[in-house]
């Protein structure tokens, strides 16, 4: 039976084992942060990382990842590149445009830029617009501002970050905001659409003002139908970024489809929620890397 190591123990870790064991491929998890490893001089935990063929995928965090990765010396499906790749927003919609595919409206501010250089980005944009770190995910960070004023407040905050020295990112995105768009996390794997979820926050959360559709802040994510143009597009989306397994995070409103962020560690939803042949297709995926066919 192939075994696969897996660095988080979360939803993905438990809805994926039986399936997968199901397939001939036993999960088991490797915790990669909040602990500590052993670098060198001795050997006294290399029975935890021995036995492993494959990876799944590259450990979030980056430092202990490297140090996990020597230990298991395993091939991933997405690596430490396909990840970093995914993770940089604004690398990924610039390889996407350059591709001709559609997304939202974009500037990327490197700090340290003086008012004058955020108030020539956003010239180009009607408000309100949103401003997101480069980097972050499930929704950190984002904010809307409706006039200038409000957005170099916003800058503010993110220039207290970035003054800290040992801050790594130090850029941000300046976005066109798409009132009322439908927002979907669509799954790529190993090239092929496999399912989508549509993402909404409750009712009275809407009312109330809020409009971020991450599940890790209240939403709910539904199984749903794309239409042909919207699995094209986030086929497409996978084959420019290279990566084989893939959440690409779509937006709809007034007949336009953008791809608006990518995930290489998307979280896995219930089986329900994609086509038939989801575990097949990931576990074929598993196979290839474990047998260095990636």
């Amino acid at each position: 039976m192939l075994r696969l190591a897996m660095t988080t123990n979360s939803e993905t870790f438990e809805r994926v084992r039986g399936p997968l064991a199901d397939r001939g491929i036993a999960v088991d998890h490797v915790q990669a942060k909040e602990r500590a490893l052993r670098v060198s001089g001795g050997s006294a935990d290399s029975e935890e990382f021995a036995g492993f063929d494959a990876g799944f995928v590259y450990p979030s965090r980056l430092m202990e990842g490297a140090v996990v990765a020597a230990r298991l010396s395993v091939p991933w499906v997405n690596d430490r590149e396909a990840v970093l790749t995914s993770r940089n927003k604004a690398g990924v919609l610039a390889a996407l445009d350059a591709a001709g595919l559609p997304t939202p409206r974009t500037a990327m501010v490197s700090n340290p830029v003086d008012e004058a250089a955020v108030t020539e980005a956003v010239e180009p944009f009607s408000y309100p617009v949103v401003v997101k770190p480069n980097s972050a995910t499930r929704g950190v960070g984002v904010a809307t501002a409706s006039d200038l004023d409000s957005l170099l407040g916003v800058v503010d905050y993110l220039n207290l970050v970035h003054d800290y020295r040992a801050t790594g990112d130090k850029s941000y995105l300046i976005q066109e905001f798409l009132p009322d768009a439908r927002d979907y996390r669509a799954m790529v794997v190993d090239g092929a659409y496999v399912g989508a979820v549509e993402r909404e926050l409750p009712p009275d959360a809407v009312e109330e003002g809020r409009w971020k559709h991450n599940v890790h802040r209240g939403a709910e994510a539904t199984g749903v139908d794309l239409p042909d143009r919207a699995r094209e597009l986030v086929e497409r989306t996978a084959e420019v970024l290279g990566i084989d397994y893939l959440g690409v995070d779509l937006l709809e409103t007034d007949g336009r489809l953008v791809v608006n962020e990518t995930n290489a560690r998307p979280t896995v939803d219930a089986v329900t929620k994609y086509e038939p042949d989801f575990y097949d297709r990931l576990a074929g995926l598993i196979e290839r890397t474990a047998a260095g066919e990636n």
